[in-house]
Order: C-alpha cells, then structure tokens, then sequence
C-alpha cells in the first residue's frame, strides 16, 4: 500500500477503540486485519475498529468487533469517533448527526467533557430467557436497542466468575445471530453496577447500548416508570442513561483520545 494508514487509539469508560480515517471510502478492512489489530498479544489490542467514512457525504460508522464480524451500532464507540471528528477538526463542536447500521444518531459534543447520543427507541422484546453462567442459571430479559441484548438481575456481580467465554443462552432460536449478555447488581435506587460480554468481543469493561438496555431492563425489574435516569457503572467507568417516556435513550460518557498509530504494515499480506 504506498500511502501510509493511520489509526487512532481510544476508549469510553475503558471499551477502546482503533479508529481509521477513511472519509472517502477508499479502504477495505478484512476479518483478518480486523483480529491482527485487536490482538491484545500480537496487535495493538481493542475491542473493535470504527472506520470512520462518508456515505452520501455524511458521516457514517463502519464498526467492526474484535473477531472482524460487523456489529449495528457501539454507544461508546460513537462518541469516540464524534470526539475524533470534532478534536481532528473535521466536524465543529456541537449537535451533529452520524450514520450508523442502526439508523441516525445524534450527538451534542464539546470540545472536553462528556459526549450525549440520542441510542434511538429501547424495546422490551418480551421474551424471557435463561443464561447459564458460572453453574448459575439467571431469568434474563430480552432488550433491543438495535442489537440484542439479554438482561440478567443478581445480588453480587461477583458469583458471575469469569467471563472470558460466552455464557450459554436458553432457547438459542431467539438469539440467531448471537447476543450480548449483561449482569445487573441494583445498588440503589437510581444506580446499577454491570458486566457484560459483548457477542465478537467477549468480556469488555463497557457498552454503551449495553447500559441502555440495562437502563430500560432495571425499570421494568424495579416497576418503575418512565421516564427514567439510571447511573451504570460497568467495570470501566461511569455513563448516565436518560429514557423518555417513548422509550428512547440517552447515554451520557466520557470519550477520550489516547494515541496514534502508523498501521500501514497490518495490510501487507
């Protein structure tokens, strides 16, 4: 490849991310390059690569997880590519939309502080399933904010153990193409702590539509009303979720810019 390929390293509450700027669609990114980067080994080590590009000159997000499958959409991985665009000076601060696989999302985005995207509508799903975990068996509920996630409520996050491997998820037809699993321990009334392992990336310190679908979950678990604010605390950090009385999400964080990379080598075969 004779121009050099840059990538930039960050996170939000700790899921980190490699960004690549490619705002005139002119880079392909295999599975293959997508693992090689991700590898926390052999690569630089992320939970997934964003390349950042242009669809009928809009800002689009091509997010991929670490194992190179596609994912819809990353809560927090948007608000690190909208920090990128607005720090690199290529948006101006403020509201901006950006596209993504799960549709329009809108970002209110200051130059230093947090960052707020409107995550679109949460939906209770219905259907209840059952997450076999660490010799435990958790009631979980089935949550959508574009891609799917099963909510389980314990006592102590603790007895869930390691989860470096996918819990198993009971019936599996509901779940086609995989989901992501959280656990939920109530701290109080308006905060809730949580882990999740993220489906092609395993357990990750974060996830942003993971706390949003915790967010609706926990308001149902609590017979709660809407609208609602919950404050999540995954294992990286701290994101505030707002739901409406329509069931559309708020999620409120950090994003932060740490280093960046010549990747140039990744893509010689």
């Amino acid at each position: 490849m004779k121009n050099s390929v840059m990538a930039t390293y960050g996170h939000g509450t700790e899921n980190d991310f490699l960004l690549i700027f490619d705002p005139d669609d002119q880079i392909s990114i295999s599975d293959k390059v997508v693992k090689a980067l991700c590898d926390r080994v052999s690569g630089i080590g992320a939970d997934g690569v964003i390349r950042i590009t242009k669809i009928d000159g809009k800002w689009f997000m091509d997010y991929r997880n670490s194992d190179g499958s596609i994912a819809e959409m990353c809560g927090n991985g948007i608000r690190v590519m909208a920090r990128y665009l607005v720090v690199k000076g290529h948006q101006g601060e403020g509201l901006f939309p950006i596209n993504t696989r799960d549709g329009v999302k809108y970002l209110r985005v200051p130059m230093e502080g947090d960052i707020s995207v409107n995550m679109g509508q949460v939906s209770d799903e219905g259907d209840e399933v059952t997450v076999l975990q660490n010799s435990h068996s958790y009631s979980a509920r089935y949550i959508s904010v574009g891609n799917p996630h099963a909510v389980a409520f314990l006592d102590d996050l603790t007895e869930v153990g390691s989860l470096e491997k996918a819990p198993e998820v009971n019936p599996q037809s509901v779940f086609p193409h995989g989901v992501n699993i959280e656990f939920v321990e109530i701290i109080s009334s308006d905060t809730l702590a949580m882990r999740v392992h993220e489906r092609g990336s395993g357990e990750t310190r974060s996830c942003g539509t993971g706390t949003c679908a915790v967010a609706l979950a926990a308001t149902i678990h609590t017979k709660g009303r809407l609208p609602a604010r919950w404050v999540i605390k995954p294992p990286g950090g701290t994101l505030i979720v707002d739901i409406d009385a329509h069931s559309n999400a708020t999620l409120t964080g950090p994003a932060l810019l740490i280093q960046d990379y010549d990747i140039s080598d990744y893509f010689i075969q």
